[in-house]
């Protein structure tokens, strides 16, 4: 990431006074874009470099295109119209489906079309951008060709997802326009009641309370839904989650599922040499998810994993769950009859602080917590614990340079120190530390279950998107809904299932192999072996995936009390090396 931090070192030279009708577009979006860590003639400095470096492409008519969330729906309807004001640029951003975000993405790429002229999507992608070689390295365009309208006060190293955006070559080919966790929610005026933290002591001989360990989140699912039963009156439930086949069942489980078993290595953002998908890679290369071929997605974690996932949906959540859909059992713990939720997303959080819903107090602070995700049974100190979304600023090669210069100044717009606190309130999906450690969500905490402190905390760093092993995320990905889909069916065995994702995975990259198409960081899968041949080998090399399956995979439950563990994380943000 040297480019970039020599980015970060450009001197920043005000630009030449603006008119007094600039000034006053100038001084109204300011207003607008309050709070902001930066004072406000700082943000003016920064607003005047846009409209100085966006003077060739005034009049230009670009399209830019993200997936529909909160912030997005943020940056379309007041971002690009302040942009469009300031610039001279008209700007439309489309919002649409993520599935339809990466079809459109496809389309660009494969056709070499022009379809959008920038685009905002999952870091998810990063092992299928720069492999296929048509994508823009953002950390040699910002030094290159697009130093003229890089923003000297841009700040990479101010945002916390930035290695979701590096590949295996050092270079950053995406930046984070939004990130949210995927973490443990759960009803803590329940968890602190003295009755149930009695009955629950009496039973299983440890603390009701956070969730260390799968084997905890179990005895409380059980706890919850069998021995509580009914809460005023409700009948209530010790889990959530959802299981029709349907393409969102897929996010289910490459959203980290396995991972959170304790699939795959150790590393940060992903395990090396085997990923939280089960793949294996070796150099940039992809060798196999198959424990056949080193890999682990169909290892004794990974059916693990999925065989809890079925166990709790059918023992201890709403019947109705199993035939739900993503965006169907989101809404269903703000209803007031969960205990807690393992999979649980925080872009859900201002949906979950309305005022009068069930799980909100008179006052405005929630009745529910958020917390870092309890790990499985194979799950070892230094991996990967969980996903953070990150959708994120992606520039193509096929896009004309002019119409490329003029998305990049958007893209950068809606990234700026100017709008990024401001947009962190409207979104609550934190792209820069300087954001997360504002004085303005100091104040604004209480009333976000613990949203910022998790931000805050040193345990945010085990949370990260898909990384660089998966070589093409589209093909890829829509394997998993349609064989775990037969596991959550009952169609087949949750190893069976497993077998046939990690045989449909090794096929794809063995197609991608033949076709050369993604060069020298292309997959080149490893011959078959004997799975006890793979789990010497990671025993020798001193690596975990794949493990053999354990004797035991409930050891005992361990909890913490979470106002300890809120207490125990740092309360100053840490020192950032500014570049020289």
């Amino acid at each position: 990431m040297s480019s970039a931090a020599a980015l970060i070192a450009v001197s920043f030279a005000v630009s030449a006074p603006v008119r007094a009708a600039d000034d006053a577009v100038i001084q109204k979006w300011i207003a607008e874009f309050q709070p902001s860590t930066l004072s406000k003639e700082d943000q003016k400095k920064e607003l005047e470099w846009f409209a100085k470096a966006a003077e060739p492409f005034k009049g230009m008519e670009i399209n830019v295109v993200s997936e529909t969330i909160t912030t997005h729906e943020y940056e379309s309807q007041t971002l690009a119209k302040a942009f469009s004001e300031l610039t001279g640029i008209k700007l439309k951003h489309d919002i649409i489906q993520e599935g339809d975000v990466v079809e459109k993405l496809q389309t660009q790429m494969q056709s070499g079309k022009n379809v959008y002229d920038g685009w905002i999507n999952d870091s998810d992608l990063i092992g299928t951008h720069f492999r296929y070689g048509q994508t823009i390295a953002l950390s040699d365009y910002m030094t290159g060709e697009g130093k003229d309208v890089t923003d000297p006060m841009l700040d990479v190293n101010d945002f916390i997802g930035k290695s979701f955006g590096t590949a295996p070559d050092g270079k950053l080919y995406q930046l984070p326009d939004q990130q949210f966790a995927n973490l443990y929610w759960f009803r803590y005026d329940w968890f602190t009641n003295p009755d149930y933290k009695a009955k629950f002591k009496a039973k299983y001989g440890y603390e009701l309370g956070v969730p260390v360990n799968w084997s905890a989140y179990e005895d409380i699912a059980e706890f919850f839904t069998n021995d509580i039963k009914e809460i005023n009156g409700v009948k209530v439930y010790g889990h959530m989650d959802y299981g029709k086949k349907d393409p969102s069942l897929g996010w289910r489980f490459t959203d980290a599922w396995l991972s959170m078993a304790g699939n795959g290595d150790k590393g940060i953002p992903n395990g090396l040499p085997v990923d939280e998908w089960g793949i294996r890679m070796e150099g940039c290369r992809p060798v196999g998810s198959s424990v056949e071929r080193g890999g682990d997605t169909n290892g004794p974690a990974a059916v693990y994993s999925i065989t809890k996932y079925l166990e709790w949906m059918k023992k201890y959540a709403p019947p109705q769950a199993q035939g739900m859909t993503f965006s169907e059992s989101g809404p269903v713990p703000a209803q007031g009859n969960i205990a807690q939720q393992m999979f649980w997303y925080t872009a859900f959080t201002a949906d979950m602080v309305k005022p009068g819903i069930a799980v909100m107090n008179a006052d405005g602070t929630p009745k529910w917590r958020m917390a870092p995700s309890p790990h499985g049974a194979y799950w070892k100190e230094g991996m990967k614990l969980g996903y953070q979304d990150a959708g994120s600023v992606t520039l193509l090669k096929s896009t004309p340079a002019d119409r490329r210069k003029a998305a990049w100044l958007y893209l950068q717009f809606i990234v700026s120190k100017t709008v990024s606190l401001k947009k962190s309130h409207v979104g609550l999906t934190f792209i820069r530390e300087s954001d997360i450690w504002d004085k303005s969500f100091t104040e604004r905490a209480p009333k976000l279950g613990g949203l910022i402190e998790f931000y805050r905390s040193p345990a945010r760093v085990q949370w990260t998107p898909t990384g660089n092993n998966v070589p093409d995320y589209p093909k890829l990905a829509q394997l998993w809904w349609q064989n775990i889909g037969d596991a959550s069916s009952g169609a087949k065995t949750p190893q069976a299932a497993m077998d046939s994702l990690a045989a449909a995975q090794d096929s794809v990259m063995e197609r991608l192999e033949k076709s050369g198409v993604q060069g020298a960081c292309g997959p080149k899968l490893h011959k078959k072996e004997s799975a006890e041949y793979w789990y010497a080998k990671a025993q020798k090399d001193g690596t975990i995936a794949p493990q053999r399956k354990l004797a035991n995979e409930k050891p005992k439950g361990e909890t913490v009390d979470y106002d300890t563990l809120i207490k125990s994380w740092p309360a100053q943000p840490p020192k950032r090396a500014e570049a020289k």
